[in-house]
């Protein structure tokens, strides 16, 4: 259900995917002046590379790969100075 009634909202209906017939994306309200041809144009430019399935799960596990990297890499360098912090 959707409630309010200010919301301006943008239906697709050639999402040029074979799995998607339509989309319907709800603008923000700070970017509900801009005019319709610019948000078809942004929302194209946002689905561009995720047509298809595999390539969006591969994005999705490649960002998730990257953060357990970073936080490893965290967890390391805290490791090391609590050593060195004990073993003063």
């Amino acid at each position: 259900m959707i409630k309010g009634v200010n919301r301006q909202v943008l239906e697709i209906h050639d999402t040029g995917s074979k799995y998607f017939e339509k989309a319907i994306l709800f603008v923000k309200p700070e970017y509900s002046t801009l005019s319709e041809k610019r948000l078809r144009n942004a929302a194209q430019k946002t689905f561009a590379g995720c047509d298809k399935i595999p390539n969006c799960k591969r994005q999705k596990a490649l960002g998730i790969l990257l953060k357990a990297l970073g936080l490893f890499a965290s967890a390391g360098t805290g490791a090391v100075i609590t050593f060195f912090l004990v073993n003063q």
